[in-house]
């Protein structure tokens, strides 16, 4: 895990560092630089975040935004439901629909993807959302039916699609092949 963050130093500036650490406790720390205000220090941050993120791949899922009706949106409510149609969208759009026709597992992830809870907390999420839940007996029944062998195989079958397969469609070599030459 690695994150950014801001030092006082004895000269009264504020060193901005990023933080890398492990699950073991241990830590390595990364001076990106030192500011005297405010906004050189707002710079250095983004400078940090930006470091942060760089190499992480975007996933297209395809989606292409509706398009703008012209000018800015007056916000006259909020609702989760939203939020849950883009999720769900997404959802679709990966494969689940077709590898899981079951509508309580997909409450499930949409529920734990809008906030990281517990099983027994995702119904009180899925109602924010605007979305009749199942019952907490029914979710119940089907963690056992998720949690059996061979759910998570057909799962990961069902939704993996060529190119984003990665090394898994490569040729493997075996200690036999000299350099350069591929089994299949």
């Amino acid at each position: 895990m690695a994150y950014v963050r801001t030092v006082k130093t004895a000269s009264g500036k504020t060193a901005v560092q990023i933080v890398w650490s492990s699950t073991k406790g241990s830590r390595r720390i990364e001076h990106l630089g030192s500011a005297a205000t405010d906004a050189e220090v707002e710079l250095l941050k983004a400078a940090g975040r930006q470091k942060l993120l760089a190499g992480q791949g975007e996933l297209d899922l395809g989606l292409q935004p509706p398009p703008a009706a012209g000018g800015p949106l007056h916000i006259t409510s909020s609702r989760m439901g939203h939020l849950w149609d883009s999720l769900s969208a997404a959802y679709d759009a990966l494969g689940f629909d077709v590898a899981v026709r079951d509508e309580v597992f997909r409450q499930l992830v949409l529920a734990r993807t809008i906030e990281p809870t517990s099983k027994a907390d995702a119904p009180r999420v899925i109602a924010e959302a605007g979305i009749a839940s199942a019952s907490d007996r029914t979710i119940t029944r089907r963690l056992r039916l998720y949690s059996a062998i061979g759910f998570r195989e057909q799962l990961q079958t069902a939704t993996v699609r060529p190119g984003l397969q990665g090394d898994a469609r490569r040729p493997r070599r075996t200690h036999d092949d000299g350099p350069g030459r591929a089994t299949g």
